[in-house]
């Protein structure tokens, strides 16, 4: 039997993840499970002060968030936006003008609660602004399948070289 195209959201097992004294979230996938194939979603609930991942930008994957609880504030850009319940937020792929976070307000009384939506493109290159880093991803685009990416890596931009660096031409064993 196939899987359900109907997910009751207060039936999922929420996965918790934690990182420092800003990052904190439960989270669960809801389109792959559901047997989608190029399109990613999942629930996440971010608590009062707290944002899930790093402010970060997707060069192949736009991404929607549908705010279903809750109250925060979205930094986008150079920019701040407050969220709350009923709000949908689109982030489209490009550059660090369009690099975004949800955070949820410090002085919420519940959890900043909202479906996330990706086109799931692979390969991917994540940029954080904050840590200057890059994040690469092939075989699965991020949020998707672990097992089946052939390549995850996270660089800082500092760890850059020249495109000929190491290239000898002796292919010679």
């Amino acid at each position: 039997m196939s899987p359900s195209p109907v997910i009751p959201l207060d039936q999922l097992v929420l996965e918790r993840h934690t990182h420092g004294a800003h990052f904190e979230a439960a989270h669960a996938a809801v389109a792959g499970p559901a047997g989608a194939k190029h399109l990613g979603a999942r629930v996440v609930e971010v608590p009062p002060g707290k944002r899930a991942w790093p402010y970060h930008a997707h060069h192949a994957n736009d991404e929607l968030f549908v705010v279903l609880a809750g109250q925060g504030e979205l930094r986008m850009g150079d920019e701040r936006y407050p969220v709350t319940t009923g709000d949908v937020v689109v982030c489209p792929a490009g550059g660090t003008a369009s690099a975004h976070q949800l955070i949820a307000a410090a002085d919420s009384p519940v959890p900043l609660r909202y479906l996330a939506v990706s086109s799931m493109r692979e390969p991917d290159i994540l940029e954080y602004p904050d840590s200057d880093k890059l994040g690469v991803f092939t075989g699965s685009a991020p949020g998707g399948d672990a097992d089946k990416r052939t390549l995850t890596r996270f660089m800082s931009r500092g760890d850059a070289v020249a495109y000929w660096e190491g290239e000898t031409g002796d292919d010679t064993p």
